[in-house]
């Protein structure tokens, strides 16, 4: 689940119908880094909730884990990249976000 500091929730795959499966490190996304950081030292069973701050959230338009629909798709990246709104100084809190993560397994080379 990927979450906005007002609330807003970008992306919920919840257990009973998530069929949503994403591959860090080896599929070459550019994955936002904090995830990357969260995962580390994790278990196949893992949860975890992270809230990342903008230095290691979204820093560009298309980074990964996105939303598949597309309004939240088009809502989480006006929320971060609100051109309004970092003109006024608030870009430093705009990409805060909070991600509930499962480490499902854990693939080998």
């Amino acid at each position: 689940r990927l979450m906005a500091k007002n609330g807003w929730v970008f992306l919920d795959d919840g257990l009973a119908d998530n069929d949503r499966v994403f591959t860090v490190g080896r599929d070459g996304k550019d994955v936002i880094r904090g995830l990357e950081v969260a995962l580390l030292g994790m278990r196949a069973g893992g949860v975890r909730r992270v809230i990342l701050p903008p230095p290691v959230s979204y820093t560009q338009p298309g980074q990964e884990p996105q939303p598949s629909d597309g309004a939240f798709k088009r809502r989480l990246e006006s929320t971060i990249f609100n051109p309004t709104r970092l003109a006024n100084g608030e870009g430093d809190t705009l990409a805060t976000t909070m991600f509930d993560v499962e480490l499902v397994r854990i693939l080998t080379p």
